[in-house]
């Protein structure tokens, strides 16, 4: 694999990718399953996937737009449902869970309805579904790179504030932590990331490698810090060992790396409760 690797830059460009997304997924997971919002994953992948139907859908009548990433339309739609999902917190007030189902709806709906216009599917849209390697670009991988160095700066200037929200929301405010604005920052970067984690898992599995690694996570760490580590460390032989896989099995790079993480956090359950029954064993046993 060594040497078609190198030969083939398609092949590099999915590789280099999955392992920027292998990390930046669970970094931003950890923070969404502390805070109880993984289901925003699939809200916001669901109106990304509009916006990657309404790039597809207007490259049918206007020529400029055939040579426009899709991936960028996705991102605008995925910032642009993150701050609907914002303002529509702050509307209901005690029941801000429903802003994610209303933004996934209208998500679903707005895909459905450009994807009829546009006579059904094509092979396009099918790739960012499922994801695969081969529609990896040089342009995605630049586009990913930025993404990534973006986050990273934005997580190492907010750590403290959005640590402090994620325990507790109240004594943050209190502290003088301006809550919108960093919320805000949060989940543009989410945004972010599910755009740019589409090419590789699909938009319909991004939601998995945000929130399984860290699930995986959650049975060994003893700290926050350490979930960090935790979940990056199982994001990334999801995801790398997802790909070899499929190379290997000729299979979607999606759904391998997605099943990949599943088997990591069954895995973990298993391995924690085994660890946990042989303590008390040990502890019963009379020295």
């Amino acid at each position: 694999m060594l040497e078609v690797f190198f030969r083939y830059e398609f092949l590099q460009n999915a590789f280099y990718t999955g392992v920027m997304i292998g990390c930046l997924a669970p970094l931003l997971g950890v923070f969404l399953v502390v805070r109880r919002m993984a289901l925003i994953a699939d809200a916001l992948s669901h109106i990304t996937l509009s916006g990657i139907a309404f790039s597809l859908l207007i490259s049918n009548y206007a020529a400029l737009f055939l040579f426009v990433n899709p991936l960028y339309m996705g991102i605008v739609f995925s910032v642009v449902g993150s701050l609907l999902i914002e303002k529509l917190r702050q509307v209901y007030k005690f029941y801000q869970e429903i802003a994610i189902p209303i933004i996934l709806s209208g998500g679903l709906g707005l895909s459905v309805l450009f994807l009829s216009l546009a006579d059904g599917f094509n092979n396009d849209l099918m790739n960012y579904l499922f994801g695969s390697v081969i529609a990896v670009s040089r342009s995605d991988l630049w586009t990913i790179l930025f993404i990534t160095i973006v986050v990273i700066i934005v997580l190492v200037l907010f750590y403290k504030e959005l640590f402090f929200l994620s325990f507790d929301e109240e004594q943050a405010v209190v502290s003088g932590i301006q809550r919108r604005f960093v919320h805000f920052i949060f989940i543009v970067m989410v945004a972010l990331v599910i755009a740019a984690s589409m090419r590789i898992v699909g938009i319909l599995l991004v939601s998995s490698l945000m929130t399984l690694p860290v699930a995986a996570a959650m049975r060994f760490a003893k700290g926050f810090k350490q979930m960090f580590v935790y979940s990056i460390l199982f994001g990334e032989v999801a995801v790398i060992g997802g790909l070899i896989s499929a190379y290997y099995l000729d299979l979607a790079p999606g759904g391998t790396i997605v099943m990949l993480a599943v088997l990591i956090l069954v895995g973990s359950i298993i391995g924690k409760k085994a660890a946990t029954s042989w303590a008390q064993k040990k502890e019963t046993i009379p020295s």
